[in-house]
C-alpha cells in the first residue's frame, strides 16, 4: 500500500519539536538563549527595527537661588537600528525507487526520520558557524558575534579595539557606534591574556566581568563561550578546586560547563579560537549578556516543516525545513571579548 504524503508529513511534524530542542541543546549559544530569554519572536515585516536611545533627551539645570529658569532644551533620543532578515532552508527528499526498495511503512518512516535529523544537523552547524565564528560561506546575510573576521566584514558585534569610535568601527543595525558615547551602549569591552592564560587569564576575566557589570543597563553576563583551548586553559586553572557532579542531575544539556560568577563557561567548537583575525589576534572567549544581544525569529519560521509534496517531473517527493531570523544587538556595553587565551 503506498505511503501517503500526509503520513510522511505527520512523521516530520511529530518529531520536529524534539529535533528543535535537540538543536538548541547541542549549540551553547542557542541553548542558553532559549533558557535565558535571549530569543524574541516577531510577526513579520520587511525589516527588523529596534529603537536605540543614542543621546540624552534633556539637560540638567542647577539652581542657586531657585529663581533660575529651567532649561527646556530637548532632543529626540531615538535612532532605529534596522536589520535584514536571514532566510534559509533545506529539503528532505525521498524517491519512489527508495520506497520500493524499502518495503513497509516503518522502513520508509525511519528513512524520513533519519534524513530530517541529518538536515536539522546541517542547519544547526551552519547557523552556529555564522553566529559564533562569522565564517559561513552560505549564511552571509546572518550577523555574527565575531567582529574581526579575516574577510573584513564590518557588521560583527564584538570587536577587539578600544571602546571608542576609533577603536570599534563596525556598524550595528546600520548605525555608527560613534552615535552612542561609551557607557550608553554600542561599545563592547575587551581584554587580552597576552598568550599566558595561567598568568593573566583569571585576572582579565575578572576585570571584564566587573566592567560589563558596571555598564550593562540591564541583566549581566550569563554565558561565556570559550574556544577549545580557552576552555581547557580555564579548566586547568581551576583544576585544584574542581568538583564533578552527575551530568544527568544538573541539566547541562550533555556538555561540560564550568562557572564564572553567575555565568556558565562552555566550550564551543565554532569559536574562532586560534584562527587569525584581521590583526592576527586569537579570539578565546565571548562574554554574553542576553539582555543586550538577542536572536530574533519569525514566529512562523522557527525551523518550520512543510508538508510532503510530489516534485513535478520526477519520481520523488519532498518537504522542507525553513528558518527566518537575525542576530541583533540592543546594547553591547554589557558584553566582552577575551583575546589571546589559547596558550597557558
Amino acid at each position: 500500500m503506498p505511503i501517503s504524503n500526509d503520513l510522511l508529513s505527520g512523521t516530520l511534524f511529530s518529531i520536529r519539536d524534539s529535533e528543535v530542542d535537540e538543536l538548541f541543546q547541542k549549540v551553547p549559544f542557542l541553548d542558553y538563549a532559549k533558557k535565558l530569554k535571549g530569543i524574541e519572536y516577531e510577526d513579520g515585516g520587511i525589516k527588523i527595527q529596534r529603537p536605540l536611545s543614542v543621546t540624552n533627551h534633556s539637560t540638567i539645570t542647577q539652581f542657586g537661588t531657585g529663581y533660575e529658569p529651567m532649561s527646556l532644551a530637548v532632543s529626540d533620543t531615538m535612532q532605529p537600528a534596522i536589520y535584514d532578515w536571514c532566510d534559509f532552508g533545506a529539503p528532505i527528499v525521498i524517491t519512489k525507487k527508495e520506497e520500493l526498495e524499502n518495503q513497509g511503512e516503518k522502513a520508509i518512516v525511519k528513512i524520513v526520520e533519519a534524513r530530517m535529523r541529518n538536515v536539522m544537523g546541517l542547519l544547526r552547524r551552519e547557523l552556529a558557524t555564522q553566529i559564533v565564528g562569522g565564517n559561513s560561506t552560505v549564511l552571509t546575510n546572518m550577523l555574527s558575534l565575531c567582529g574581526d573576521p579575516i574577510s573584513g566584514v564590518t557588521t560583527g558585534f564584538l570587536q577587539q579595539g578600544a571602546p571608542t569610535a576609533a577603536g570599534q568601527t563596525n556598524t550595528i543595525g546600520g548605525l555608527s557606534r560613534a552615535l552612542v558615547p561609551d557607557g550608553n551602549g554600542l561599545f563592547n569591552r575587551s581584554g587580552t591574556a597576552a598568550a599566558a592564560f595561567g598568568t593573566n587569564g583569571i585576572r582579565v576575566m575578572q576585570a571584564l566581568g566587573a566592567e560589563t557589570m558596571a555598564r550593562a543597563p540591564a541583566g549581566e553576563v550569563k554565558l561565556i563561550l570559550a574556544s577549545e583551548a580557552g576552555f581547557a586553559n580555564y579548566r586547568r586553572t581551576l583544576f585544584v578546586n574542581e568538583r564533578y557532579v552527575d551530568a544527568t542531575k544538573v541539566g547541562n544539556a550533555g556538555y561540560l560547563s564550568l562557572g564564572f560568577g553567575n555565568a556558565a563557561v562552555v566550550q564551543d567548537v565554532f569559536m574562532p579560537g586560534a584562527a587569525l583575525l584581521d590583526t592576527g589576534v586569537a579570539t578565546s572567549m565571548y562574554f554574553i549578556n542576553y539582555d543586550s544581544i538577542k536572536l530574533v525569529q519569525h514566529k512562523d519560521a522557527d525551523f518550520a516543516v512543510s508538508p510532503f509534496q510530489h516534485i513535478s517531473g520526477t519520481i520523488a517527493r519532498s518537504a522542507s525545513i525553513y528558518w527566518k531570523g537575525q542576530l541583533i544587538a540592543d546594547n553591547l556595553s554589557g558584553c566582552a571579548l577575551l583575546l589571546n587565551g589559547e596558550v597557558f
